[in-house]
């Protein structure tokens, strides 16, 4: 995947435009209006510039680089030792609205209008020296117009996607989703499979971390999968050949061995052509039989006639239009049912062989019966990973899984995540946190204990020794 430190934006591509810590996955397109955090700018200018580029939006909602200015700190060496004087009566500020949207209109930058509301702040000098950084950057946050457009990763997708619609990722924390990739031994070559309901961004974590080589097999629910997420990391087209798909209403008929696919021949145009043309002639031969009752002679004009000779050869041409588009849209519509019919036999042929690297469950159902039934495409010693929002699914799925057997290690576990301001002096916990990042049931397969009796029973037949060596052995004295 072209990721690199020096990848440029190109048009057409999945970025991700950041401000402070808000963030917001668009497409890279020409004259379109993006409207991020109260402001709306065009990304024509960005195209060919280098991914982590911070931009100004100048007038006209354009886009320019902008440039590294050393900020001069004569200003601010004056500082007070404490604010116990400062008094917040809305009086300190000379600048009034009027004034600020004057310059505004001016058309002054961002950065010198925070300048001139320190100049014009009667209490900014006797504020203490971590109280000026605050205010300079509060209103940097509120005048400074500024974005940087960055490359989608799973760590920036997944941070965007709780921050902004949690409920659609069922509260899946970015953390959380770490913790699974490594749980799961996420790595290139292995042939995964993945049942979630979190938009896509599970599927694309594991997708990133593979980095196009194995295959990955896709259980989802209802009449499709959703990959709004998977869409927004601007994965290439080869990342997406080795990605199969199964419905979960065909898990069972799979396991019980009564699925059947057919898959038909493939659709040719030959065969259409045939169909359209048995058609028109039939059309033609049943043309005769539907002639008019012959009419009274009438006088006709001889641009009448014209007119209408005119009006039924752009009848004609209208008809045989549509019928080429109708034709067209009939082979569009075998081909894709055709495409779709081979695609689910080779997920079903790649289910068949029971020996799946790793199972990965993160989904708003209830993960019992999903983990029973999918552990059975999975080869032993492989790991096992389960996400739920809330811990009582977990745990009666812990309880099915120890009376079922054939798995190990089981463990299940609570995420906690405490972010830190790291500052000069002020480095402390911040004062909001996450309440709960949900939990994970992660373990490995083994070979049940039928199989393996089964297998023990055979070596011991195998590697019996003869009686008379067991007897010789017996008599020797302990």
């Amino acid at each position: 995947m072209e990721g690199g430190p020096g990848a440029r934006i190109r048009e057409g591509d999945c970025a991700v435009l950041k401000r402070d810590e808000v963030f917001k996955a668009v497409s890279v397109l020409r004259r379109r209006k993006i409207i991020f955090e109260k402001q709306w700018f065009y990304l024509d200018n960005a195209i060919g510039h280098v991914y982590g580029t911070t931009f100004e939006v100048t007038s006209g909602g354009n886009l320019q680089p902008k440039q590294e200015v050393e900020e001069t700190t004569t200003e601010t060496k004056e500082a007070g030792t404490d604010n116990r004087n400062i008094v917040d009566d809305g009086k300190s500020q000379k600048l009034t609205h009027d004034d600020i949207k004057a310059l505004k209109d001016k058309g002054i930058k961002g950065q010198e209008i925070v300048q001139q509301l320190i100049e014009n702040s009667t209490t900014f000098r006797d504020k203490t020296e971590f109280a000026q950084d605050k205010y300079i950057k509060k209103k940097k946050k509120k005048y400074e117009a500024v974005i940087t457009i960055v490359k989608p990763s799973t760590r920036i997708l997944s941070t965007m996607y709780y921050a902004r619609e949690p409920g659609k990722i069922n509260h899946l924390r970015y953390d959380t989703l770490a913790q699974m990739l490594t749980l799961g031994n996420i790595h290139a070559g292995i042939k995964m499979i993945v049942m979630e309901t979190c938009a896509g961004l599970v599927l694309g974590a594991v997708m990133e971390r593979m980095g196009g080589y194995g295959s990955i097999i896709q259980m989802y629910p209802g009449g499709g999968p959703v990959r709004a997420a998977t869409g927004c990391f601007g994965f290439p087209k080869a990342f997406f050949d080795n990605l199969h798909e199964f419905p979960l209403s065909k898990v069972q008929s799979l396991l019980s061995g009564t699925f059947t696919e057919t898959l038909p021949a493939e659709p040719e145009e030959n065969t259409l052509v045939e169909e359209d043309s048995n058609g028109l002639s039939e059309d033609k031969q049943q043309e005769p039989e539907e002639e008019p009752p012959p009419e009274a002679p009438m006088d006709i004009n001889p641009t009448e006639e014209r007119d209408a000779m005119d009006i039924n050869a752009e009848d004609a041409e209208f008809k045989e239009s549509k019928e080429k588009e109708n034709k067209e849209n009939v082979r569009e519509k075998q081909i894709k049912q055709w495409e779709r019919r081979k695609k689910l036999r080779e997920a079903a042929a790649l289910l068949r062989e029971k020996n799946a690297d790793g199972l990965i469950v993160a989904s708003k159902f209830h993960p019992t019966p999903l983990l029973l039934s999918l552990l059975e495409f999975v080869a032993p010693s492989r790991p096992f990973v389960v996400y739920c929002q809330y811990k009582e699914p977990l745990l009666e799925c812990y309880t099915k899984l120890r009376e079922r057997g054939g798995v190990i290690n089981l463990k299940l576990s609570e995420t906690w995540l405490r972010n830190y301001q790291v500052l000069p002096d002020r480095s402390h916990p911040k004062l909001t946190m996450s309440g709960g990042g949900g939990y994970l049931l992660s373990g490995i397969t083994v070979v049940p204990e039928k199989g393996r009796a089964e297998c023990a029973h055979a070596e011991e037949t195998k590697l019996e020794e003869p009686s008379s060596k067991r007897c010789k052995l017996q008599g020797l004295p302990c």
